[in-house]
């Protein structure tokens, strides 16, 4: 299993009234998690889309709400990819604050789509490159 952890610090433009995080933000943080470990392996979703051809929707998202996170607060996000891709890529989340709290934990399901076409493809070679060292020994 891969995994990577990436830090974000709450902004308030992201809480509401009660100064927790506001629901809808969760998706963004897991997007930069996600970000985060593909370029931790040599990966960017930049060079995916104009190097590679390959764009990569959501098709599913879960999130569960444990315990609030506040403004200010340095939230470290775990993300996991728990198997190698193949047409899907599954990542799994967990955010904790500074006190190592879970506050948050989800997954989501990513596609791969050829851009040119919007036709489903598998992986491409350099991302299951990067990947197949974490898995080795499963």
């Amino acid at each position: 299993m891969y995994c990577h952890q990436s830090h974000i610090r709450v902004r308030y433009s992201e809480t509401d009234q009660m100064g927790f995080v506001y629901y809808g933000n969760y998706p963004a943080y897991y997007e930069c998690g996600r970000i985060e470990a593909m370029r931790a392996l040599g990966l960017s979703y930049a060079d995916l889309e104009k190097e590679m051809g390959v764009m990569m929707p959501i098709l599913e998202n879960y999130g569960k709400y444990r315990k609030p996170a506040r403004y200010d607060e340095l939230l470290t996000i775990t993300t996991c990819i728990p198997a190698l891709p193949g047409v899907k890529m599954r990542f799994e989340y967990e955010i904790h604050n500074e006190a190592g709290e879970l506050l948050h934990q989800g997954w989501s399901v990513l596609a791969f789509m050829k851009a040119d076409t919007g036709r489903p493809t598998r992986a491409p070679a350099p991302m299951l490159t990067a990947l197949k060292p974490y898995f080795d020994e499963e």
